[in-house]
């Protein structure tokens, strides 16, 4: 492999990105909401270790990608059509430099900030814009926007936990009912020696099964980003 095209610097900012590609996929994509409502499903259940957690993340991880797919074919084109049009200038055999990887990764950053700005709250790009211009010294403050990356990537991140914890409360509210129906009747046999946990635990197992729920969360979850 011909490495000559390749300049220290191009280098140095591939292995920072390389570096950081993992915690920026987690937190700008869907990874964040699915991890968290599925967790949230388990302690409602009162499962501790079922699923396991690296089911958890591979569900995660298979599911965001599939969100996440037509977010990257349009990043796909994007880079393409700028390399194509690199190529038509000339400079597509220059040496690769910083400035050019910038160029790649300039055009191929909007489907993301499309998917960043539809999926988080205005609200919450408000308080971080308001917030960025209090931060940020008064020359670098005139160019910021709602749209900028600085303001969406925060807010989409609280956007998505608030609606994770959102759909969690609603995932515990009939395994709540099922606890307290239980516990009632244990107290009501006089038989409190008996964990209301995991006697209820087989019910809340069958109504899970019963409503199908994997398929409908899972649908749920996908639709979300619709």
């Amino acid at each position: 492999m011909d490495f000559s095209n390749f300049s220290p610097a191009l280098v140095i900012a591939t292995v920072v990105g390389l570096a950081l590609a993992p915690f920026v996929a987690v937190m700008v994509t869907s990874f964040t909401k699915i991890v968290v409502v599925i967790s949230l499903l388990r302690n409602a259940l009162g499962l501790q270790q079922t699923p396991p957690n690296v089911v958890i993340n591979g569900l995660a991880i298979i599911l965001s990608i599939y969100v996440m797919y037509p977010v990257i074919l349009d990043t796909l084109d994007n880079v393409n059509a700028n390399t194509a049009a690199a190529q038509a200038q000339g400079l597509g055999s220059e040496k690769m430099t910083v400035d050019r990887l910038g160029q790649m990764i300039g055009a191929g950053k909007e489907p993301l900030r499309k998917f960043l700005i539809k999926h988080s709250h205005e609200n919450e790009r408000k308080f971080f814009l308001e917030s960025a211009k209090r931060l940020l010294p008064p020359a670098q403050q005139t160019g910021l926007t709602a749209d900028d990356f600085i303001v969406v990537m925060p807010a989409f991140t609280v956007s998505e936990l608030t609606e994770a914890f959102q759909i969690g409360f609603l995932l515990f509210l009939p395994f709540v009912v099922i606890d307290l129906i239980v516990s009632n009747i244990l107290l009501a046999l006089g038989m409190m020696m008996l964990s209301p946990t995991m006697v209820s635990l087989p019910f809340k197992l069958l109504l899970f099964v019963i409503l199908n729920g994997w398929a409908k969360l899972i649908h749920g979850l996908v639709a979300t980003y619709q």
